[in-house]
């Protein structure tokens, strides 16, 4: 039963660290002047409503030496997932790390490679009844 419970808690942690390991998260932020107004995940942000439109800021957004003044700006921060998940073949696994992880396997998951089984699963039927020797009988022998 232990086993079973421990296949499937690995199963599922598994599978939520190849989905994490492959998402890719946007995180837009939103500022006026040096003040944070916004910030949203996988969405746009809101603006705070100050921002000018191209052509007001080509009439009136200039100031006398003539540079725009611009006092909302967007950030954008991309987190990229991993994109590719096949296992590159130059990354071969020496001998020891596979004798360190099969242990590291049958150690935990119960079972034991080393000892053999103190009651055999076939400990509790008897043999089967030899009446003939079928092999005989039938002329099939084995070379």
């Amino acid at each position: 039963m232990e086993h079973k419970r421990f296949h499937q808690i690995s199963s599922v942690v598994m599978a939520l660290l190849v989905l994490i390991s492959t998402l890719s998260i946007s995180v837009e932020k939103h500022y006026c002047g040096e003040h944070l107004v916004d910030v949203a995940i996988f969405t746009e942000a809101e603006n705070c409503g100050m921002e000018v439109s191209d052509n007001e800021s080509k009439a009136a957004n200039h100031d006398v030496l003539g540079s725009k003044k611009i006092c909302c700006t967007d950030v954008v921060d991309l987190i990229e997932g991993q994109d590719e998940l096949s296992l590159d073949q130059s990354k071969e696994l020496s001998p020891d790390q596979k004798v360190f992880i099969l242990s590291f396997a049958a150690k935990f998951s119960g079972f034991n490679i080393l000892e053999p089984q103190k009651h055999p699963p076939f400990e509790h039927y008897s043999t089967p009844i030899y009446v003939r020797d079928i092999q005989v009988l039938n002329q099939v022998f084995l070379i």
